[in-house]
């Protein structure tokens, strides 16, 4: 068997669910299809609406738009290829289409990580020390808090794609999975990958374990603070405020320790597709959701938005 070094010239196969029954093909297809164009207006409406509204630009809905900017990367890193292998039966892509595609992958998933960390220590900043919450969270510290996550997100997917895009492949090229993801990549290898995994074993728990300790103790904080305040209405915005990031955070977070953090246990190549779904399809399509339903200031910053749009007045 032939042992080949990745390079320029060297061309993957993704093979998708093209080993599924048409009838799943085609309902993965518009689920697929509707998930991309859902995420795409859902982050797309979120960040317009927090440029263009003013009651909007504030720290949290500052860390938002770059949240819904960082889903974009996610879904539209992966599905585009997805949507076009459904036709073919597989899709090629050359080693540096692969690995562009998972560094931007990559990026948005630890951007991801980071900014909902910021988002917590917003909401802490707010909850637990007002009358500081505007002097500390000024537009100097968004910013920096902003360039320190991408900073973060990029050496993070930089290491990955050293780790992972030096390896050895026998052969085949055949990835089955409908994007480059480390499993199905660590699969092809020659060698014997076990200090490899080992290494971005630990980058994934430090990225899926870190954040949610930092998110955690800045809720313990945040729930003895809204516990002590006196007015219903008081606690009710408060909760409203943190209700969204919530249901966010476990949801992500949730996700990303199941998957992420499975060293030496490892799971057939449906299981991978159908565990990615939820990080790169599902999450990007759901968040804005989250975010606009639950949140009665983005909703009506919306309204008002579309009712401008079309001309009515308020």
């Amino acid at each position: 068997m032939s042992i080949e070094t990745p390079s320029n010239g060297t061309t993957f196969i993704l093979l998708g669910f093209s080993d599924l029954s048409i009838a799943t093909q085609i309902s993965f297809f518009v689920f697929f299809l509707l998930s991309y164009l859902l995420s795409w207006i859902g982050n797309g409406v979120i960040m317009f609406t927090v440029t263009l509204s003013p009651r909007l630009h504030s720290p949290m809905y500052f860390f938002l738009r770059i949240l819904s900017f960082s889903e974009i990367l996610l879904i539209g890193s992966t599905v585009p290829k997805t949507l076009q292998s459904f036709f073919h039966g597989g899709n090629s892509i050359t080693f540096i289409g692969c690995v562009t595609q998972f560094f931007i992958f990559a990026v948005g998933a630890g951007c991801d990580c980071t900014l909902l960390t910021a988002m917590a220590f917003d909401r802490y900043m707010a909850i637990c020390h007002p009358l500081r919450y505007t002097s500390v969270m000024s537009v100097g510290v968004c910013y920096s808090l902003t360039m320190l996550c991408w900073a973060f997100a990029t050496m993070n997917a930089i290491i990955h794609c050293v780790l992972l895009f030096r390896l050895p492949y026998c052969g085949s090229h055949f990835i089955a999975h409908f994007f480059c993801d480390v499993p199905p990549l660590l699969r092809l290898a020659c060698v014997n990958t076990f200090s490899i995994e080992v290494c971005l074993f630990i980058l994934s728990a430090t990225a899926t374990l870190l954040p949610p300790i930092l998110i955690s103790c800045s809720y313990i904080k945040i729930l003895t603070s809204i516990f002590h305040l006196h007015s219903k209405e008081s606690r009710n915005k408060a909760f409203s405020t943190c209700g969204s990031h919530l249901v966010s955070v476990i949801i992500f977070y949730g996700t990303a320790m199941f998957v992420h953090l499975r060293l030496g246990n490892p799971l057939s190549p449906y299981n991978d597709r159908m565990l990615a779904l939820s990080y790169c399809v599902i999450i990007p399509t759901i968040n804005p959701l989250i975010y606009s339903l639950k949140n009665n200031e983005m909703k009506e910053a919306i309204r008002k938005i579309y009712r401008n749009i079309l001309g009515f007045q308020d």
